[in-house]
């Protein structure tokens, strides 16, 4: 579809889009979802007390979405290959703050350094480099650094037709929160609702070790999508004061 039609087709949307001009567009293709249902006092230590955790039926969740970052590019430049692709890992919670529910990242991983450090510098998202390979069926990255480590191998399932709620909670979500030192920054993003696809897994080995006590044993749910066209808008920053801890 082209940019207009997707900026067109707003009735699955919780909001409108913004009303200022996009600035980015980027495509997340062949995203792997793993999600775990956690302990809310646990995944307090990681978010800022400036952002509510939004919970399903009581319990919050975190994901780890393996995908392919692909022709992220500024609205008005093409997308430079070398650059715009690269395949990316993050570990995600979900948030609520000033009436909108999104995303807030506990960590983002980027398998090219050169991408990792411009998409960090523009806009402060907390990327870092680990090596990734993947292939129609098996995803892998390391951090030797971190002692981190994801290998994958997977079997793609069919179309999902009819999604259940908590499908559409942990996956239609148009606003990213997150943090630096002094501030909170919004994101807003807009793309069509995601396709879903059944997922099995056949192999999962996972190692994060400061999230050793939310990421624990198979994941409760699994998701596969072919991705989606999104369009970002510039970031809009509010003071931070601590951390939700208490």
């Amino acid at each position: 579809m082209t940019i207009r039609e997707i900026l067109n087709k707003t009735e699955h949307r919780p909001w409108k889009i913004p009303n200022e001009s996009w600035k980015f567009y980027q495509e997340w293709n062949n995203a792997i979802f793993l999600h775990w249902e956690v302990e809310l006092s646990e995944l307090k230590k990681f978010v800022p007390k400036e952002l509510e955790i939004d919970l399903f039926n009581g319990k919050p969740w975190i994901s780890v979405v393996a995908f392919t970052m692909e022709k992220i590019r500024p609205k008005n430049l093409p997308a430079f290959q070398p650059i715009s692709d690269f395949d990316e890992i993050n570990i995600r919670t979900y948030i609520k703050s000033n009436n909108k529910t999104g995303v807030y990242f506990l960590s983002i991983e980027g398998g090219k350094n050169l991408s990792c450090k411009i998409a960090k510098g523009m806009s402060e998202l907390p990327y870092r480099y680990s090596k990734m390979k993947r292939t129609e069926n098996e995803y892998v990255s390391a951090n030797s650094g971190f002692n981190d480590y994801l290998k994958l191998g997977f079997k793609i399932g069919e179309r999902i037709s009819e999604k259940s709620e908590l499908d559409k909670w942990l996956t239609e979500r148009y606003a990213l929160f997150q943090d630096t030192e002094k501030s909170i920054n919004t994101f807003e993003i807009h793309h069509l609702e995601w396709e879903i696809n059944g997922l099995e897994l056949h192999k999962l080995e996972l190692n994060y070790a400061r999230f050793r006590d939310l990421i624990k044993g198979k994941p409760d749910k699994v998701q596969y999508s072919g991705g989606v066209q999104v369009m970002a808008w510039g970031k809009h920053s509010a003071e931070k004061t601590g951390y939700n801890n208490t």
